[in-house]
């Protein structure tokens, strides 16, 4: 049942309660961590509403349950994962700062997807940031990014990618990723750019050509 009480919002804005999508243990199927189990929990809620979002189901917070963050760990425990990725949506949209607290209680290594439009809370092992255009990266973001994964859905992009790569630290591992409906009009383009350009590497969903979640 969704929580509508002025508690629940009370809860939510502190963290305590989160609007909780889905929940799955799985194989990562994006970016440096490719192959990898990890449990993922999305978030529900995301004002930037990329056209080519495979989640749009995940926008409308409102449609989507408060759960108590505790009832998370329950969740996620239950599969005894190594580590755990939050994604949306937009996860930076709520304060996690406890459910990271909760997470690390627990010896779980803590995984962030975002697009780095909000404000970061939290305490993370790993940050991937994928930046889009509308909202863009609140700056500070850049400097905790451990990943940049960049969507690439036209040629145009390509110099968004080397836009937000002068931004992040030396250490972060840049990756281009094909946007899935142009994946055969595009792949042949960033295979060329990134022999070109050999500080990139390319990620593939293979979660979706292995069908799976």
């Amino acid at each position: 049942m969704i929580n509508n009480t002025y508690a629940g919002m009370d809860n939510l804005k502190e963290g305590k309660e989160l609007p909780l999508v889905e929940a799955f243990y799985t194989i990562q199927g994006e970016g440096f961590h490719t192959g990898k189990p990890a449990f993922f929990i999305r978030l529900g809620g995301c004002d930037i509403g990329c056209n080519w979002c495979d989640t749009k189901f995940s926008w409308n917070p409102d449609i989507h349950p408060l759960v108590d963050i505790e009832e998370i760990i329950d969740t996620i425990m239950l599969s005894d994962p190594d580590s755990v990725v939050i994604t949306g949506g937009e996860p930076l949209l709520y304060n996690l700062a406890k459910l990271c607290r909760l997470m690390k209680l627990n010896n779980l290594k803590t995984f962030l997807e975002t697009s780095g439009a909000y404000p970061l809370t939290g305490e993370w092992d790993w940050i991937c940031l994928s930046p889009k255009k509308n909202p863009q990266p609140l700056q500070n973001i850049y400097n905790y990014a451990n990943e940049l994964k960049v969507i690439i859905q036209n040629v145009a992009d390509f110099n968004w990618a080397e836009e937000n790569a002068r931004k992040v630290n030396k250490q972060c591992k840049l990756f281009l990723q094909p946007e899935w409906s142009q994946f055969e009009k595009i792949i042949p383009k960033i295979i060329d750019y990134v022999k070109s350009n050999q500080k990139w590497s390319i990620s593939l969903q293979a979660h979706k050509f292995m069908h799976i979640p």
